[in-house]
This record gives structure tokens, C-alpha cells and sequence, in this order.
């Protein structure tokens, strides 16, 4: 297949160099993989083979640069994999997996470029070089190091064999997750539907068209789970649903659990290649904490509080459902419907009378209008160059009067759609490989209506503002090299700016100017808005109870160092038990469909990472609410300078200090929940 029949083998023809969606197919991606891998390695001997002096230039700045067409290649085959999956995709998916990790391995573990790139990096403090060129000269180093370059031979042959089938393994674990949230519940008209309001059951009808089936369905998405678990007063047919949610990844035919075994016993051994007793110690040498005792002090400190919290909800929830003639013995299954209920008798507030004022496309213009407010950015849709799907939207971004990227939205669920939301791109900002603007995509999972705009629930607005503030870390990016762009940041930090831009939802003349009723116009009326702000404390022992839980079985799981015979569930159980965690409250994700965990090396002994940078945005938004404005022109360019701008061209620690003034502390996070006496 040659470039003029392979689209994917010549620079895209469209506007920002944003990928010809309507000419790829998947027969494309293996020759064009194929192609850019031997690209790839040919730069990199002309990189390890030139006669002249090593420099930063010949070497790193070279290295940033050489892998930019298999690195967009590479974006684009990862984010069809996850938003537009077909079978044949992931044929392909499982294919090219340990083949792409094959040749990662071996470009890590060429003893001459490593040679070479050591040179520089070992005299780098006399090179007169630049904060940035320094911060890429560190990481690139570390990454050589930790993927295996000072290995013996054999220590390293091995490694690269643990990483291809560490890659098959994830890409298996993936799509058998995604297979299992493919299925669905259909419900019984119309003994199943009583109770459920009306925009639900909107929802669930529009699921069943798309799969062009009569009646109602539940698909296993969380979309849909967590409203259905919400409203449902049919707890047996709550308890089936959360049942089926829950047991993702466990059935015989799509069984994760022995691959989490071969997982996690590979994650092991390479550890240990590299001098680590356990997964956990090497993961988090190259984060922010640093050790697993520092994650654990981290943990330990809201454990105890989050427990004490979730102790008072129950009480509330078992008095609630006394008056109410509902069951007392509250299961898993029940948390959510109660307490739907206290939120609409203890604060006059349920999601029928807040989904109305926050409209999809209402809460997109304020997303907007925030990200105006703070960094001078402004949005241009455009409608005339062909997405991947019909669902999808682009606008161009500008910040004073220039193009600096190009931002696309994908909000609804549908089959081969992977569930959750996340933030992705497709092009990262880059000077090095040629000046390139960066290409960001924001996907959720949002359930389509068929009778007017879609309605948010809270905590959809928040998830929409969450990723979008991941979103503003990959297009606010201004750097010069592509290694240390937008979001290449140490995990533990990348979720500082998607959770600080969660705060700008709720900020009242945000709510004011665009929380109005879909209907009628109508602003969201302030005791509503109020209740708001008093509602949002409670069920904060639960959220931390499932958060901090399913933190604390990642990092027991990857600091095991005897892995003969587990039985995971078992383990886990057993984890969840010393922990005390209610299991009415349960955690966010069990084990074998941990896709965070076990789809790659991302959030592995990582999960924690939100809890950490709940500490760190805690932190930021009380700054500009001790300044009495959410819009601070100082304190925001500072933000933009210190954070949203840098990527990892800095020490992620010394940036955010400089724009808190000093290193940050648990206080202002206890204080948000409410923990602070």
C-alpha cells in the first residue's frame, strides 16, 4: 500500500492537519504502522550514526522530533479503538499491541542511542541550556532508564517480552470490558418503568432505538446505570442492575481474571528487573508522591474521616427509608435511591428539578464563557469537515486573535463506545516536529433524548467541566518540544487542572448567566442554587469511602510481592474487609474491570492520583475565593503560566508553588468536605 493510496502515510490534506475521517479504513492502520515503525527507527539511526559531536540539538531535540508521524498515527488509532470500536478494529487492536510495544522496547534498549543521549545528558548543567531544554533532556533520560537501557542483555530481552504481552494483555482486557458494557436489560413494560420520571425514560427508549429494538432497555453504561440506580423505586430490579454492572469482566466467556493474574505478575517481574521490590515502588518513583508511604499518609488521612462520615449518611439514609416504609437493611443497590431522596426532603433538591436548567448545550456555552473569563480563549464551531461520527463536534480555538488549536466533543454514549468519560487528542502542541497546534477531544457518555435537548444532572455538569479542564491542559500548551507537552506530566498531577475547572461550574454568576430552563428561560432560582451549595457536602463520606477504597486495593494489589496462587476477588475482599469499607457503599471499580488499572501502565498503582490533586485544586480555589473573584485576572494568569501553559517543560512541584506562593496542604481539601472541625 503506497502513500497515495494510504491516507495515513501522508500529512492530512485538512485544515490544522486534523485526520481525513472520511478516507481511513481499517485496512489502513497495520501497513501504516508498518511503514512509520521502519520510519521511525531510521530517524533513530540517524540520530545514533551522525559523525558529528553529540549535542542537544542532534540528540534530543532530534529524538522529540523523530517520532511526531508515529506518534499522530498512533493517537488516532487509539481514540477510534475506545470511541468508534468495531470487530475489525479490534482485530487489529490486538494485533498491533505487542507489536507497538515491541518496537518501544527497542528503542529504549538501543545501547547506542542511549549512549549517545547519555553523553549530552551527563554534561547538560554546562550546556547553558534553558529550563525546558533541561526538563526534556531529564525525562527523556528517565524514560530510557526506566524502560530497561542500563539492563544486561538478558535482563533486557526479557523486559521487552514482559512489555508486548503486557500490551496484549491490556488490549484484551479492554475489549472485554467493552464487550460486557455492550449488553443490556430489557425491561418489562410497564411493571419496570413505574416511578422512573420522564427524562429516564426518554433515555432508556432512545437506548433501545439505537439498537433498533422496541420498548426500554438499560444498557450497562454508566450513563445510564447510576440515573437508573438513582430513580428506580423497584429495588429488585435495582439490585439486577447493579448486579450486572457490577460483575463486568468476570463472565466465562470475556473472563479478566486470570489475565489480571498474568498482569500483575508481569508488572512484578519487570519491577524487579529494575531493582524494585514491588510494582508499586517503581511506579511511584517517577510521581509526584514519590513512595507508597507517602500515598498511604495521603489515604490514612481521610480514611478515618470519610468513615465517620459515611457512618452519619447511613443513619440519615436508614431514618429516611423508616418514614418512608422502605426496607432498612440498605444495600449497595439502595444508596443512591435514598439518597435521591434526602437531597429533595432534607434540601428541597432532586435531579428532576436541576436537570431542567442545565441543558447540554447551556453548560458547553459555560464552559466556554469560563475558559474566556480565565485565559482569553474564545470558540468557533465549524461544520463543514468530516468527524468520525455524527455525534461529534469541533470548534476552533483562539486566544488573542490567533488559532491555538482545534478542541472536538463527542458527548453521547452508543455500541462500541467505550463507557466513562476521558479527554484524548489527536495532535499534540509542538515547535520541534514543525509548528503544530494541538488537537483535543473531550468524551462522555451522556444519554441522547428524543424529546428536546439533553439534561445534565450534577453530576454530569461537573464531569463536563472535568474534562474539559483537561481539555484546556492540552490546548492552553505552549512549549516548544512535544516529549514535555500538555499533559506528559507525572500522573498525580495531571488531574489537578480537569479537577480545579470543576469548581468554575458552580461559580454563581456562572449559574446565573447560563443555568436557565431549557422550557421557560428562567434562571435557576437562588434557593435552588443554594441548596446546591449545601446539598454538595453531603454524600462526601461515601464519594471518599468509593474513591479512596478502590485507591487503596490498587496500590495492596501492586505492592504484593508474592503473587503464587491469588485469587483476586479473594484478595480483594479480603483488602475491603480489613478496611471496613461499608458494603453498602461498596468502591468505584472492582478489579476485574478496572480499566484505569489494568488497560495500560496510566493509573497503576495510581488511582490515588485524585485524591492527591483534590489536595492540590482544594488548594488553587481557595486562593480565588480569598481574592472575592472566581475570575482573578492576576491569580488566573498565573494559573495559566504556572499550570495550564507549561505542561511538564517544568518541575510540576516548583511550578505550582510559585502559583500558590508556597507548597500546599491537606487543610483547605478537609475544609471543601466539610471535615475541617
Amino acid at each position: 500500500m503506497t502513500t497515495a493510496t494510504n491516507p495515513l502515510l501522508s500529512e492530512s490534506p485538512l485544515p490544522y492537519h486534523l485526520p481525513p475521517f472520511a478516507d481511513i479504513r481499517v485496512e489502513h492502520f497495520e501497513p501504516a504502522f508498518e511503514a512509520l515503525l521502519l520510519d521511525h527507527q531510521a530517524k533513530l539511526f540517524k540520530i545514533t550514526h551522525d559523525p558529528t559531536p553529540a549535542t542537544f540539538k542532534n540528540t534530543f531535540a532530534a529524538y522529540d522530533a523523530a517520532g511526531g508521524r508515529l506518534w499522530r498515527v498512533r493517537l488516532l488509532f487509539h481514540n477510534l479503538c475506545s470511541s468508534a470500536s468495531t470487530p475489525e478494529l479490534r482485530h487489529v487492536e490486538r494485533r498491533m499491541a505487542p507489536r507497538l510495544a515491541s518496537h518501544d522496547s527497542a528503542v529504549a534498549q538501543d545501547r547506542a542511542l542511549f549512549a549517545r543521549l547519555d553523553e549530552v545528558y551527563r554534561q547538560r548543567e554546562a550546556l547553558g541550556l534553558n529550563e525546558e531544554e533541561l526538563r526534556l533532556a531529564e525525562r527523556i533520560h528517565t524514560y530510557f532508564v526506566r524502560a530497561g537501557a542500563t539492563l544486561g542483555p538478558e535482563a533486557a530481552a526479557r523486559y521487552a517480552q514482559i512489555m508486548g504481552r503486557l500490551a496484549e494483555l491490556g488490549a484484551l482486557f479492554k475489549q472485554n470490558v467493552l464487550e460486557d458494557e455492550a449488553q443490556f436489560i430489557t425491561l418489562n413494560v410497564p411493571n419496570d418503568l413505574n416511578g422512573i420520571p420522564p427524562f429516564l425514560l426518554d433515555t432508556l427508549q432512545a437506548a433501545a432505538q439505537e439498537r433498533a429494538l422496541p420498548g426500554y432497555i438499560v444498557p450497562l453504561s454508566r450513563s445510564v446505570i447510576m440515573p437508573f440506580l438513582t430513580f428506580s423505586p423497584n429495588r429488585q430490579l435495582r439490585e439486577k442492575i447493579w448486579r450486572a454492572w457490577t460483575s463486568r469482566g468476570t463472565h466465562p466467556e470475556r473472563d479478566n481474571r486470570p489475565i489480571i493474574k498474568e498482569i500483575l505478575a508481569l508488572r512484578l517481574e519487570r519491577a524487579q528487573l529494575m531493582g524494585f521490590a514491588s510494582f508499586a515502588e517503581y511506579a511511584l518513583i517517577d510521581r509526584m508522591a514519590g513512595t507508597p508511604q507517602a500515598v498511604h499518609e495521603l489515604t490514612t488521612m481521610l480514611w478515618k474521616p470519610a468513615l465517620a462520615a459515611v457512618a452519619c449518611e447511613r443513619q440519615i439514609l436508614v431514618e429516611l427509608a423508616r418514614q418512608h416504609s422502605e426496607p432498612t437493611d440498605i444495600k449497595a443497590w439502595d444508596w443512591r435511591y435514598l439518597s435521591e431522596k434526602v437531597r429533595a426532603e432534607r434540601f428541597a433538591l432532586s435531579d428532576a428539578q436541576i436537570k431542567p436548567y442545565f441543558s447540554l448545550e447551556r453548560m458547553i456555552e459555560a464552559m466556554f464563557d469560563c475558559a474566556n473569563r480565565l485565559f482569553g480563549v474564545t470558540f468557533s464551531e465549524r461544520q463543514d469537515l468530516a468527524l468520525y461520527h455524527p455525534d461529534v463536534r469541533l470548534w476552533e480555538v483562539y486566544r488573542g486573535g490567533n488559532i491555538i488549536g482545534l478542541f472536538l466533543g463527542d458527548n453521547f454514549s452508543r455500541p462500541g463506545k467505550r463507557s466513562g468519560a476521558w479527554m484524548s487528542a489527536y495532535q499534540m502542541q509542538t515547535r520541534n516536529d514543525g509548528v503544530r497546534c494541538p488537537i483535543v477531544i473531550n468524551n462522555n457518555n451522556f444519554a441522547k433524548s428524543n424529546r428536546g435537548p439533553v439534561l445534565l444532572g450534577l453530576d454530569d455538569v461537573r464531569t463536563l467541566f472535568h474534562e474539559f479542564g483537561h481539555g484546556l491542559h492540552g490546548l492552553l500548551s505552549n512549549v516548544t518540544y512535544q516529549t514535555v507537552s500538555g499533559l506528559s506530566v507525572p500522573r498525580d498531577y495531571v488531574e489537578l487542572p480537569s479537577q480545579l475547572f470543576e469548581h468554575w461550574a458552580m461559580v454563581p454568576e456562572i449559574l446565573e448567566r447560563h443555568a436557565r430552563h431549557y422550557e421557560t428561560d428562567e434562571p435557576l432560582p437562588e434557593t435552588l442554587r443554594q441548596n446546591i451549595e449545601y446539598a454538595a457536602r453531603f454524600n462526601q463520606g461515601y464519594e471518599t469511602i468509593r474513591l479512596t477504597g478502590a485507591a487503596l486495593v490498587d496500590m495492596a494489589v501492586h505492592e504484593l510481592t508474592d503473587l503464587q496462587d491469588i485469587d483476586i476477588e479473594a484478595f480483594e475482599r479480603d483488602i475491603l474487609t480489613r478496611l471496613e469499607v461499608p458494603p453498602e457503599v461498596d468502591i468505584n471499580h472492582h478489579l476485574p474491570h478496572f480499566q484505569h488499572l489494568f488497560t495500560g501502565d496510566g493509573y497503576s498503582a495510581g488511582y490515588y492520583v485524585y485524591q492527591w490533586a483534590q489536595v492540590l485544586e482544594a488548594e488553587a480555589f481557595a486562593v480565588f475565593e480569598a481574592s472575592g473573584d472566581p475570575f482573578n485576572p492576576e491569580l488566573a494568569e498565573r494559573l495559566y503560566r504556572n499550570v495550564y501553559s507549561v505542561g511538564n517543560s517544568r518541575d510540576p512541584n516548583r511550578a505550582f508553588a510559585e502559583f500558590l506562593g508556597r507548597l500546599p496542604t491537606p487543610k483547605a481539601l478537609l475544609k471543601a468536605k466539610g471535615w475541617n472541625a
